[in-house]
């Protein structure tokens, strides 16, 4: 597994902290990203995947809502919500991570951490996120 790989899943682990709305993105950061014994490169990236996500939710949803046309944000999986958001953030705001690193990472977590019906949703969703930036799928 890759350090970054390691690092998406700290990362998916604080957004679902964060979700549950109990403590401050800024303690949820301390406590369940800087605390997982990573090196500083890889702490590094999570740490600014986490508040990149986090500061800009808002605008993840609203992309999210509008490519998941029959389905309303909050039914969806939490795991499934942030998995998403994870990679649309990649895609918008961290140019340096190629998008079919971001959708391929994206699709093994929720291989790892949701079900295989989810796995499809999130595929189709981010092969539609692929669709708007002009990319093929990848494979």
């Amino acid at each position: 597994m890759s350090n970054r790989h390691r690092a998406r899943e700290h990362v998916l682990k604080a957004l679902y902290a964060l979700e549950l709305g109990e403590q401050s993105k800024d303690i949820i950061c301390k406590s369940l990203i800087d605390n997982a014994g990573m090196d500083e490169a890889t702490l590094s990236f999570a740490r600014n995947l986490f508040i990149k996500v986090a500061d800009n939710i808002p605008k993840i949803d609203a992309y999210i809502t509008k490519l998941a046309t029959n389905w309303d944000l909050d039914r969806l999986a939490v795991v499934d919500k942030n998995i998403l958001r994870m990679a649309i953030c990649e895609i918008e705001y961290m140019p340096d991570i190629p998008l079919k690193v971001a959708v391929n990472e994206a699709i093994e977590l929720a291989k790892k951490y949701s079900t295989l019906e989810s796995t499809s949703f999130v595929n189709g969703i981010l092969d539609q996120v692929m669709k708007d930036k002009g990319e093929k799928e990848p494979g």
